[in-house]
């Protein structure tokens, strides 16, 4: 038995969309918008790690300046 193949489903606005009712610029689109959110998501991802080292040299300097406080 053959199988069938699923269409893809976008919902937009909780409306669905399968692919045979876009046009091509309108997938196009789809395809934009899927490539920034993955952008979106790994520049996020950049920013968490940005974050947390950032946080740990301001806590390493913090250390660092106790210490030379403590000898004084």
């Amino acid at each position: 038995m053959a199988e069938e193949k699923k269409a893809n489903v976008i919902k937009i606005d909780d409306k669905e969309y399968t692919e045979d009712q876009l046009t091509d610029e309108q997938k196009v689109m789809i395809n934009h918008i899927t490539s920034l959110e993955q952008k979106i998501g790994s520049a996020r991802f950049n920013l968490d790690q940005l974050s947390v080292g950032r946080d740990a040299f301001m806590a390493m300097l913090k250390q660092s300046l106790n210490q030379e406080e403590a000898a004084a």
